[in-house]
């Protein structure tokens, strides 16, 4: 601040730049160095692919025919005819509806399948995002 050569005598207020270009000038260098570091990459370890499993369901996950979950008698998931372990059912069928249209699955219970078995089917392709989940009576043809 400056006292006098103001009209009457006022103190007249001066913005003291200087610690604001020193505190710039900090934060430019520490930006600097730190960029190299920050941009770095990674090493990620992916698990092994299932190549054969995966070319199945890109084979059975054709867009013009319907997506069909079977639940077996023996408890097991089908998904037009290739077998899918439960805990991978809702993950899979989620990869399968990003590369379709809609995100309809029709359900076929096997006749000696147990109904809490097919219900937990249901569940697990609606946690896959299936909607609408359709019951099959009749075989699709």
């Amino acid at each position: 601040m400056s006292v006098g050569g103001g009209r009457k005598g006022r103190v007249q207020p001066e913005m003291n730049v200087t610690p604001l270009v020193d505190v710039v000038l900090v934060l430019l260098i520490i930006f600097m160095i730190l960029a190299p570091i920050i941009t770095q990459a990674f090493a990620v370890r992916l698990p092994p692919k299932d190549d054969d499993k995966q070319e199945e369901l890109d084979q059975a996950n054709d867009p013009n025919q319907p997506l069909v979950l079977t639940v077996t008698d023996e408890q097991t998931f089908e998904v037009n005819g290739v077998t899918i372990d439960e805990p991978e059912l809702s993950v899979r069928l989620h990869r399968m509806f990003n590369a379709r249209p809609d995100n309809v699955i029709y359900i076929d219970g096997e006749d000696d399948a147990a109904v809490g078995t097919v219900l937990h089917g249901v569940d697990l392709a609606r946690q896959g995002g299936a909607s609408p989940v359709v019951f099959l009576t009749k075989k699709l043809q």
